[in-house]
């Protein structure tokens, strides 16, 4: 009897480290029942023992792993709104054999149907009513990762669609740039190569799918034109953030288009020639003085989520523009102010900007230069006890000619925007008046808008 259980116990000990080794193979002595890990005369094997939590644990490392790499596109963060939860957005798909390298494949599609009049201040000019209905915006969006610092991002658009009289149009590619990741494990220091934004203005920077009105201020999008085409000309960019409290961005890379050079009448230039000999250059910085109001993502959307404060300041330089308009012959250079003010707190957001223009053309034909200056102000209120219906506005001001009269802009705007699933499908309705003084269109236009937003 006892020395059964002498071998009982030698066999539960046996046992237990088994256990805790993960897994192993045990024999037995047939003469004297002595229980051994190790093979040899007179011992059979008893078979092979495996730690089941251990064994529990490989499995869901197993099923975590395949988790990650299946595609995804629910944002887990996002509240659940009337249609569900928004996507990612685009589908994720990771590679089996390196979840560092990935696809994401995404659509952007906008919608507007539009009544606008025209009111013109001149008699002899008649006034327009027109009905219209155009796609604002259309894109392919596509990303790559390389590896796990390095991805490369684009996108294919067709934007104003049937705008006016324009048509079809054609596909051209948007943003097309190169990311690397922290490549000193860092978060101050990262690149961008190639087409990426220059941060000339938040609104500007914010991605199209998350501004509350699809018509950036006309003041944003000429800071867009000024320094660098469509502020994404081929460039290179350094950028990073201090815990979130200090944004930066340098950059230079290729200036001005000729085709979006405009006088101060808003005028396009055709002259005989137009070159720049040099790259722009300049940077941004962005901070968010308050511990807990830290802004992490650029949107001018929240859901009544969270809060942020931040300020910020930018200074660009396009320098050495020479063009020929077929009577003036000048050299310029383009600088750009632009300051920022932004924040939120749950349900409400309110956003600003200012931007001071130098190097301003006032009529081609004639040899005078010189500036202009602009801001605008918006907002926004999120009710989410009702399905997240958010009534918006925007006021903006625009002088495109300080030194004289005659040259002022101002916009109003007044909307509401219904989040059915945040920004993936969202439609909204708007009232826009623009009044242009006697130097540059003499004119009032009306603006009433449907639109809706589908975005994967």
């Amino acid at each position: 009897m006892m020395k059964k259980t002498v071998l009982s116990a030698a066999a539960m000990a046996l046992l237990s480290s088994a256990a805790s080794a993960g897994a192993m193979t045990l024999y037995q002595d047939t003469a004297t029942g002595y229980i051994s890990t190790q093979p040899g005369p007179g011992r059979v094997k008893l078979g092979n023992f495996v730690n089941v939590d251990e064994q529990a644990s490989k499995e869901a490392k197993s099923e975590l792993k395949i988790k990650k790499v299946l595609p995804h596109v629910i944002d887990k963060k996002s509240p659940e709104f009337l249609l569900g939860r928004q996507t990612g957005p685009n589908m994720k798909i990771r590679a089996f054999d390196n979840p560092d390298m990935w696809v994401k494949l995404g659509v952007r599609l906008q919608g507007t149907f539009e009544n606008q009049q025209v009111d013109f201040n001149d008699a002899t000019k008649a006034d327009t009513d027109v009905w219209d209905a155009y796609l604002r915006r259309v894109r392919f969006e596509i990303g790559v990762g390389f590896s796990k610092n390095v991805s490369f991002t684009m996108d294919v658009r067709n934007d104003k669609a049937n705008y006016g009289d324009k048509g079809e149009q054609e596909f051209n590619v948007g943003d097309a740039y190169l990311k690397i990741k922290k490549p000193f494990d860092t978060s101050l220091v990262n690149f961008k190569l190639y087409r990426g934004k220059i941060d000339v203005s938040r609104t500007e920077t914010v991605k199209s799918a998350y501004v509350l009105h699809y018509d950036r201020p006309h003041v944003a999008d000429e800071a867009a034109q000024y320094i660098s085409h469509n502020r994404r000309a081929t460039n290179a960019q350094m950028y990073g953030d201090w815990k979130k409290k200090v944004h930066y961005q340098l950059a230079f890379g290729d200036g001005v288009y000729s085709g979006k050079f405009k006088d101060a009448r808003g005028k396009s230039f055709s002259g005989a020639s137009f070159s720049q000999q040099s790259f722009f250059y300049g940077g941004k910085i962005v901070l968010s003085p308050f511990d807990g109001w830290e802004e992490k993502k650029r949107t001018e959307s929240y859901f009544g989520e969270g809060k942020h404060f931040s300020v910020g300041a930018a200074y660009w330089k396009s320098p050495n523009i020479s063009y020929d308009d077929g009577t003036v012959s000048k050299k310029i250079d383009h600088e750009l102010v632009n300051y920022e003010l932004s924040a939120h707190y749950l349900g409400a957001f309110i956003q600003a900007e200012y931007f001071d223009f130098d190097g301003v053309v006032k009529k081609w034909g004639q040899s005078d230069i010189g500036s202009s200056d602009g801001w605008y102000v918006t907002g926004e209120y999120v009710f989410k006890d009702f399905h997240y219906l958010a009534p918006f506005a925007r006021y903006e001001s625009w002088d495109k000619w300080k030194d004289a009269d005659g040259y002022d802009l101002t916009s109003t705007i007044f909307g509401v925007n219904w989040y059915l699933r945040g920004n993936s499908t969202k439609v909204g309705l708007s009232y826009q008046q623009d009044d242009y003084d006697k130097n540059i269109g003499d004119k009032t236009v009306d603006r009433l808008k449907l639109t809706t937003q589908w975005f994967f």
